[in-house]
């Protein structure tokens, strides 16, 4: 019997999911696209470290760049689904904990930019491309202020009619991963791009994208 119980939970659960995205007012859904779009092209942490990457790697380290930056905020997501974010409102230090974190991890790569030999051979692409994802991925998770967007921004459009609320947090974080994944991989593949054309000032390349990573770490403490 156990089969089949698990087999009606899995089907219960998919049928609920489905009744919340039809039951979102098309005005609605319209409304949180745009806005999402609005808000994934404007420059932010995420946008500066993609294009540095970018601009430090080519077109592979800015696309593995931005695949990172994406996984962390599905964490972010999930967790807004499950309340984690309420607590971070609720207990400041766990927020500036988090807070000097992410700073300290960003100064350490603006350093490690700032140190480089700007070696950007071919052999060397694919060991840099898991490191660009990983460090997106850590980058992005260790900004509160991501978690604590997605929990303000996604309730606005929320409707308590319309089925339980982590769903609904759930099919609107897909939305806004579906529309930032595009912008972003975009936004890594041109940065790459303008940087090939920039190869020979390599050094210059790693002097700004040390600068980029250092202004993200100020901006972490001083906010």
């Amino acid at each position: 019997m156990a089969a089949p119980l698990c087999r009606l939970d899995r089907e219960d659960g998919s049928a609920m999911i489905w009744d919340v995205i039809i039951g979102f007012e098309p005005g609605l859904l319209v409304g949180f696209i745009f806005a999402g779009l609005i808000l994934n092209i404007t420059p932010g942490a995420d946008f500066i470290f993609i294009s540095a990457s970018g601009l430090a790697g080519g077109p592979r380290i800015g696309m593995a760049a931005a695949l990172g930056v994406n996984l962390g905020i599905v964490v972010h997501v999930l967790a807004a689904a499950a309340g984690v974010s309420a607590l971070l409102l609720a207990h400041p230090a766990a927020y500036d904990a988090i807070r000097i974190g992410g700073a300290a991890y960003l100064a350490w790569m603006a350093l490690q930019a700032w140190r480089s030999d700007g070696a950007l051979g071919r052999g060397r692409a694919a060991p840099f491309a898991a490191q660009a994802l990983r460090r997106g991925f850590v980058t992005n998770l260790l900004n509160p202020k991501t978690a604590l967007f997605i929990f303000a921004f996604i309730p606005q459009f929320i409707d308590p009619q319309n089925g339980p609320i982590w769903a609904q947090v759930l099919v609107l974080g897909a939305i806004f991963l579906a529309n930032g994944f595009v912008f972003v991989m975009c936004l890594g593949a041109a940065s790459g791009y303008f940087a090939g054309a920039l190869r020979e000032r390599v050094g210059f390349l790693n002097k700004l994208t040390a600068i980029l990573f250092g202004g993200l770490a100020a901006r972490l403490i001083i906010d």
